[in-house]
């Protein structure tokens, strides 16, 4: 039986609930949110009516793909564009998911030295059983100030039974510049997944993968196979998949024999699905939200076919 603690496990015990490794990203930019929900949005100033149609979107957001997808993605950017009143909103955005039994992904790309490092997690990863539902089940990471940044982010995880994802080949065009740096015959993105399969391998639940994983973008499908071979035991988050240009058979190798070990994310493709066709003609911004399950609808069904 899988462990209620390690993050893994329990990614994977809600993926097989779902049936699907599908993934929605919360990205609310305000110029492209539906009409009806701007215009209801409330407040004394500009940032308070922003961040209460960020805050009524994620919510919606939420309640139309929750019992299709296994977890969602908040871009902690958006919210903190919008200084106090967005990081509040984002804070309710979480407690609504994890009601819901969403596992939350903050994609907030943290990384420090040392104690900072250390505040960071502590501050923003609440796992398991957290004492503040606010706090994420697993948190996008940067490692670029050295490996020994990513071991207070570990240690709080390892604590609270949470994930972290480390930015490893990014879906950017580009990212070559600085991961594909070669020396001694490794290139950055190597010498970063032979880390992240380190602490993977050190912190392996009863499925068999651990509690630090890596971002590998859609975008590069040979480059995913690879690391995925290199990172046998980490979880991996799949961004670039639908507006980037990435399709589910470029994430087809990022899965395990049993169709484990990754979530493919999809943001701009889902959130604003009311304002693209086929679905804009059908529902339309009065009806996004249906509009949005249905784009999720779809992203399942394409992924199953490709990767089942």
């Amino acid at each position: 039986m899988a462990s209620l603690h390690h993050f893994s496990d329990r990614l994977h015990a809600a993926i097989r609930a779902k049936g699907t490794p599908a993934l929605v990203g919360i990205d609310p930019r305000l110029k492209s949110l539906p009409a009806p929900v701007r215009d209801a949005a409330t407040g004394p100033t500009e940032l308070d009516r922003a961040a209460d149609a960020f805050e009524r979107f994620g919510k919606g957001l939420i309640d139309a793909v929750a019992d299709l997808v296994p977890a969602v993605k908040p871009q902690s950017a958006f919210f903190e564009e919008l200084g106090p009143p967005g990081v509040a909103a984002l804070s309710r955005i979480i407690v609504h998911a994890r009601a819901a039994g969403l596992i939350v992904v903050l994609d907030a790309k943290r990384g420090d030295i040392g104690s900072t490092a250390g505040a960071y997690a502590r501050g923003l990863l609440g796992g398991a059983e957290p004492e503040r539902p606010d706090l994420a089940d697993a948190l996008t990471v940067n490692p670029f100030l050295g490996a020994d940044t990513l071991e207070p982010f570990v240690s709080v995880a390892k604590e609270r039974g949470a994930g972290l994802y480390v930015l490893c080949k990014t879906s950017n065009p580009g990212s070559g510049a600085f991961q594909g740096v070669t020396q001694d015959g490794r290139s950055v993105t190597q010498r970063v997944a032979a880390e992240i399969d380190r602490l993977s391998q050190e912190t392996v639940g009863e499925g068999g993968y651990g509690i630090v994983g890596a971002v590998v973008g859609a975008t590069y499908p040979a480059e995913l196979a690879e690391l995925r071979a290199a990172m046998p035991s980490a979880p991996l988050l799949v961004p670039g998949y639908g507006s980037q240009g990435g399709t589910a058979a470029d994430v087809a190798g990022a899965f395990d024999g049993a169709g484990l070990g990754a979530l493919v994310n999809s943001s701009r493709a889902v959130n604003f699905a009311f304002a693209a066709e086929p679905y804009a003609a059908e529902f339309g911004p009065t009806r996004w939200q249906q509009a949005s399950a249905a784009a999720a609808r779809a992203m399942v069904d394409d992924l199953k076919a490709a990767t089942s």
